[in-house]
């Protein structure tokens, strides 16, 4: 697997003030509130120091683009974090620590088995369907 370099940019669709918080936690692949939590942290602890680098990174980050974040978009890997693609294309990230970005291990598995359920449906339909009368009535016809 390759892995991509990332820059790091403002979030400003997940942002709540200027989008730095979403742009380092999407960066550094962390949950959101946890960027805020230290964020806020420092700021109670060395609140000029804080403000002055926020407002540094706001005006000095580029303002990603409205797909950034999107969940399809490739990351660098670490070790601690697994990426299940399912058949179709669907990528789902599963978190092994509480502050990664993803899903839980259990909320990925319930979404997974849920798609599973979904594909087993569509697949007795179709062998409803094939093996049918109807099926056959309309491949005589067909052959006509």
């Amino acid at each position: 697997m390759t892995e991509r370099k990332k820059t790091l940019m403002r979030d400003p669709k997940r942002g709540k003030i200027g989008g730095v918080c979403a742009g380092l936690a999407r960066h550094f692949g962390w949950e959101l509130w946890v960027v805020r939590i230290i964020a806020i942290t420092a700021l109670i602890l060395a609140s000029k120091v804080t403000l002055v680098a926020y407002i540094i990174a706001w005006v000095v980050l580029d303002k990603g683009a409205d797909n950034v974040s999107a969940p399809q978009e490739p990351r660098t890997l670490r070790e601690e974090t697994r990426i299940e693609q399912t058949s179709d294309g669907r990528t789902i990230e599963v978190k092994t620590k509480v502050w990664e970005a993803g899903k839980p291990p259990r909320e990925a598995l319930s979404q997974i088995a849920k798609q599973f359920e979904e594909m087993e449906g569509s697949v007795r339909k179709m062998e409803e369907y094939v093996t049918s009368s109807e099926f056959r009535v309309r491949q005589e016809i067909n052959r006509l």
